[in-house]
């Protein structure tokens, strides 16, 4: 016995020496991974090149290479690269840049390096580019090593809100670059708090601290956005600890965070707008029929009574409320409340699906008509549900429709140029816009005013809706130097888009993120995920 005990108490004292280790190995891989940041994010990034616009790219890009004019919580333009600007006439302005800093290589940060930046956004090809927000600068030039002087082709006021969109790259790393060198090659120099790593399409972006950032090293030595597209994926693995913060929580998973100890719920105001934009290009559209299929005569969407019968079948409230779960703000604006563009005088448009049933019949539709509704469905939580659900809306009044959905990356080239001679795909689209200024001007010179490459005009404006009355009063909004003046113009030409459904808001988004216990975040309107506004408690 006295044998047996002894082994059993070198048993015991074995499997408590080995719990120990255990112990010990899980506490250093703890600390091992403490100061790294896991962010799991519904939107894939699908560019290396910070020149190349789409809005999880730049919420990623915007950590490597920094703006010249940064953006608080609230989108207000702040002093960052560049310390003052001023006019010295109608269509000259003035940049100072901040002295000592340096890039992640150890280059310094000089006017060269913003003229680079600023002419290579200008001229760089692709499917969203920042061209619409540089479209005013014909001239760039160095005038010592921190300051720089723009030229416009016309008097703007615009042009300190558009440098808060576009990144400074080192002109010695990223010329002749190609994506390949961004995507943590010899490109990959910026001057923020991180570096870029490695983007592996479909699945993350790592970046890495910059040890010498200009304001401090962050404390977070590695972060890593990893993709999941799906929402109850993304909850799970917050919840499961597989990541530290989530963006995009839709309504109905919301009470899992906030019901969950270990984790808590972290929501604000977006400046993400949904909204549909029906075919006013093709004289016959393509994905719109007779209800027996047959072609249909004339393109229905040009006629005045048919768009108004579009916007009251909609029941924004619905949406918001129910199909988005409340993570949604009902609106018939461009802008949300408390932003610039936003109109008091503007109500929600009423749901009336009786009067919309009355316009399609004194239109010439009593049947109504059938119609093909294309949206993505990995934009934002909730998206494609939307699109179904308008898609019923619409069918309950005569316009019978079904919906197809894709991925973003598809839609977005099918909506540009999918349809016939390279023209625009669709015959309605629902889409999302958020201006990364934060001013709603952007909306309408990207979205609605006529399409012109060489001039960077309606670089969104995928169904090149064309309005030249509209296009007169946005580009005298920019033109003018009175505030006052400008606001009054900018809502003008608001609401001539609004009463010529160029386009027909739904709801704007709003931001939720989900965090573990232990840390903070502090939210931004434009729902970007920072690693530098999260901390621990």
């Amino acid at each position: 016995m006295a044998k047996q005990r002894d082994g059993m108490e070198k048993g015991t004292l074995m499997k408590r020496a080995m719990t120990s280790v255990a112990a010990l190995v899980l506490l250093w891989g703890a600390a091992a991974r403490a100061d790294d940041l896991v962010i799991g994010m519904k939107a894939a990034v699908d560019n290396a090149d910070p020149h190349q616009l789409f809005t999880p790219n730049r919420n990623v890009d915007l950590q490597v290479y920094e703006p010249l004019i940064y953006q608080d919580r609230y989108l207000k333009p702040q002093p960052w690269l560049a310390t003052a600007w001023k006019n010295i006439d109608p269509v000259t302005w003035e940049l100072t840049l901040r002295e000592g800093v340096k890039f992640s290589n150890g280059q310094p940060f000089t006017a060269e390096d913003v003229v680079f930046s600023l002419r290579r956004g200008l001229t760089l090809d692709g499917l969203r580019t920042y061209r619409g927000y540089l479209k005013d600068i014909v001239k760039v030039e160095a005038l010592d090593a921190h300051r720089i002087r723009i030229t416009t082709r016309q008097p703007t006021s615009l042009l300190p809100w558009n440098l808060t969109s576009i990144g400074m790259v080192s002109a010695a790393a990223a010329k002749g670059a190609t994506a390949a060198d961004f995507n943590g090659g010899r490109a990959a120099v910026g001057t923020g708090p991180y570096r870029w790593v490695k983007w592996t399409p479909g699945q993350e972006v790592v970046l890495a601290k910059n040890p010498d950032y200009w304001q401090g090293a962050e404390p977070w030595d590695k972060v890593t956005y990893r993709f999941i597209p799906n929402d109850s994926a993304r909850v799970a693995a917050l919840l499961s600890g597989d990541v530290d913060v989530i963006d995009q929580v839709p309504g109905n998973l919301s009470k899992r965070i906030t019901a969950n100890q270990g984790t808590a719920l972290v929501e604000d105001t977006s400046v993400f707008n949904a909204f549909l934009a029906p075919d006013r290009y093709y004289d016959v559209s393509p994905f719109i029929t007779a209800n027996d299929g047959s072609p249909l005569p004339g393109n229905p969407f040009k006629n005045p009574q048919v768009r108004q019968a579009l916007t009251l079948a909609i029941n924004r409230d619905g949406l918001a409320s129910r199909i988005m779960q409340g993570a949604a703000t009902p609106t018939g604006q461009l802008a949300p409340e408390g932003m610039k563009g936003y109109d008091p005088g503007i109500a929600l448009p009423r749901y009336d699906p009786a009067r919309a049933r009355q316009l399609l019949k004194d239109a010439g539709y009593p049947q109504g008509f059938r119609l093909t509704l294309h949206c993505y469905n990995d934009r934002f939580a909730g998206d494609a549900q939307t699109c179904q659900a308008v898609a019923a809306m619409l069918t309950a009044v005569g316009i019978t429709t079904r919906v197809e959905t894709m991925p973003s990356s598809v839609f977005f080239k099918r909506a540009t140029s999918g349809g016939a001679n390279g023209g625009p795909g669709f015959s309605m689209y629902m889409a999302l816009y958020g201006t990364p200024t934060g001013n709603s001007t952007n909306f309408l010179i990207t979205t609605v005013e006529t399409y012109d490459k060489a001039k960077g005009l309606g670089i969104n404006n995928r169904g090149q809706y064309a309005n030249p009355a509209i296009d007169k009063v946005i580009d005298a909004s920019q033109t003018t130097f009175d505030d006052a003046e400008n606001e009054k113009l900018l809502l003008q030409a608001t609401r001539m888009t609004l009463e010529d459904q160029a386009v027909i808001p739904l709801f704007f988004l709003k931001s939720s993120w989900g965090i573990r216990a232990g840390l903070t975040l502090e939210p931004r309107r434009d729902g970007f995920t920072m690693a530098r506004n999260i901390r621990r408690r």
